[in-house]
């Protein structure tokens, strides 16, 4: 895969009230009229406004972002398996020609083999007061959640194999 061959893509994550979080750059891999996936290279730089600083990502990572549903799919890849996945529960993605944004909503799924758990609950609570989020929020990110919870048990899209086939073309080092 010639990454050069792609299109750069910036991935915005902002919280509520569309304050910048953090974003990074990544490829295009694949787009359609309601989701895009990428490629998050490794070295890449994630800028993180809130806490004022700029990480390094060791790892490459395979990315999905959807103007149809509420939650974002980052799965790190290693020898072309996936070994991590990591979900936000997000509003909608916006996606533009050359840049994504998302609202972070805060709750979080991760998996590790075959077992998923949530994280981020507390984060959840403290921000749905601090800034605001409307009870009618609240409740549709916890019914997503629970959503997200039973898409990935189905294995319905993008749990279905698709990331996985994107895995595997990602470099082997």
């Amino acid at each position: 895969m010639s990454q050069s061959a792609f299109p750069k893509i910036t991935i915005q994550a902002l919280k509520y009230g569309d304050r910048l979080h953090y974003e990074w750059e990544t490829q295009l891999l694949e787009r359609t009229d309601t989701h895009v996936f990428v490629l998050a290279e490794r070295g890449r730089k994630l800028h993180h406004y809130t806490k004022q600083k700029v990480f390094t990502i060791d790892r490459w990572t395979i990315e999905f972002f959807s103007s149809a549903y509420w939650f974002t799919v980052s799965a790190d890849v290693r020898d072309g398996n996936i070994v991590h996945y990591y979900c936000n529960i997000n509003e909608p993605a916006i996606i533009a020609e050359n840049a994504v944004s998302f609202v972070d909503l805060d709750l979080d799924l991760l998996g590790e083999d075959g077992q998923w758990r949530v994280v981020d609950e507390d984060e959840f609570e403290r921000h749905s007061i601090a800034f605001g989020y409307p009870e009618a929020l609240i409740a549709r990110a916890r019914s997503e959640l629970a959503g997200l919870q039973l898409r990935i048990a189905q294995r319905r899209f993008p749990f279905d194999g698709t990331l996985e086939r994107l895995a595997a073309q990602v470099p082997r080092h």
